[in-house]
């Protein structure tokens, strides 16, 4: 069995589908030759995103390709986490602020990403894929086996219909609209079974319209505040996250 103590000096490749393949996607092998200088006979580790974890030798290093043979298999088991979450966000003006928002999350542990179009939304147009080299890139800095699902930006309506499983959140600042404390509600039901699954929305700059809390509402959301302070999105995405880490602990 392969021992996942690693050195800071060990390099860390994202390979979906590794042991099918015997060459490090173009990118990637990119990266392995111009930056790092590999060459054959260095050890080099294969993360697929599935709980994949091999150890590598490189057996070609060319200008255009990186070709390696797998020594070792691990299968990471699924995080431990006891509550899977889902976080569904509306995206800021800033594409910088929500890949930083993902980085940050996936170093910490999450499972699901959703981007949403609302009422008073900033950006109603985003590349996906950009979110997906970040969510890569922080994988393999913090040496996770388990990519989060990262999904395109959909109407919040159309997300608000779609049926889920386990507890649901809605995060807003109207007064008016009667709010329980998040992290009081995640402690509350600790170890409850329909907390196994949580998702959580966080709204725009602008906040969610009062009609759009309300409509959550009526589709079993549950209204929650992240506290006394006015939260940028893409911290209130960060404190929500770890809000249900630690009341779900």
């Amino acid at each position: 069995m392969l021992l996942l103590v690693f050195m800071k000096e060990e390099r860390f490749f994202y390979v979906p589908q590794a042991t099918e393949h015997c060459a490090l996607p173009q990118e990637e092998a990119g990266h392995a030759i111009r930056v790092l200088r590999l060459k054959e006979g260095d050890t080099i580790f294969l993360i697929d995103g599935l709980g994949g974890i091999h150890q590598a030798e490189v057996t070609l290093a060319s200008n255009k390709k990186c070709e390696y043979r797998i020594t070792e298999s691990h299968t990471s088991p699924a995080p431990k986490f006891p509550v899977t979450i889902h976080i569904a966000i509306a995206p800021t003006k800033m594409m910088e602020r929500m890949e930083w928002m993902a980085e940050k999350a996936t170093e910490i542990g999450f499972d699901e990403l959703s981007f949403l179009e609302s009422q008073y939304s900033e950006r109603r147009t985003m590349r996906s894929d950009r979110i997906e080299k970040t969510v890569i890139s922080a994988m393999k800095q913090s040496r996770k086996a388990w990519k989060p699902v990262i999904n395109d930006l959909m109407p919040l309506k159309d997300f608000l219909d779609t049926p889920r499983e386990g507890r649901k959140f809605i995060c807003h600042c109207h007064n008016e609209i009667l709010r329980s404390d998040l992290y009081k509600e995640i402690l509350a039901h600790n170890g409850d079974a329909s907390q196994q699954n949580v998702t959580i929305l966080i709204g725009p700059e602008g906040d969610f319209s009062k009609e759009e809390v309300q409509y959550a509402l009526e589709h079993g959301y549950e209204s929650v505040s992240l506290g006394e302070s006015r939260l940028r999105t893409e911290t209130a995405a960060l404190v929500a996250l770890m809000t249900i880490r630690l009341g779900g602990s």
